[in-house]
């Protein structure tokens, strides 16, 4: 989540014009504590604007392209979406649940990791790096250690 971030800016550094639909969606994507589906997305929107599905879903893709959101994998084919890291928003790791399908973003310093091995002996452009750690989460094993009654 970053409260921090000018949404209507950092469209605007990004070349991208600020709409009423772009910044809604970027909102909800950065307001959120962990990344969303495109569903949630849309679900979250549609409640408070009408909204086409698939507008949602190219808005989405454009902040992609654009380096505004990142797309991070998911289980299977599953997508989420949360803010690029920028200056308000540090690059972190992430926790995906096999469980129950949520990704949860970790603090930043909470995995630490070092490019510079990989950079020297790489051959190309490393324009990306996603961290992911799979597990079961918390509340899921609450759940699962709970007797039923």
């Amino acid at each position: 989540m970053c409260r921090l971030c000018n949404y209507g800016e950092l469209l605007g550094q990004a070349g991208l014009a600020a709409t009423p639909h772009r910044l809604r969606v970027l909102e909800v994507v950065g307001n959120h504590r962990s990344p969303l589906s495109a569903q949630e997305v849309y679900d979250t929107v549609s409640r408070s604007q009408a909204i086409n599905r698939v507008t949602v879903y190219r808005i989405l893709d454009h902040l992609v392209e654009t380096g505004v959101v990142e797309r991070i994998s998911g289980g299977g084919r599953a997508f989420f979406y949360g803010l690029a890291p920028n200056r308000h928003h540090l690059r972190h790791p992430h926790f995906y649940c096999r469980r129950c399908g949520r990704l949860e973003c970790l603090q930043p310093g909470s995995l630490a990791w070092d490019a510079t091995d990989l950079e020297r002996t790489f051959p190309g452009e490393i324009e990306k790096v996603e961290i992911r750690i799979d597990g079961i989460c918390r509340r899921c094993l609450r759940q699962r250690n709970t007797p039923a009654t």
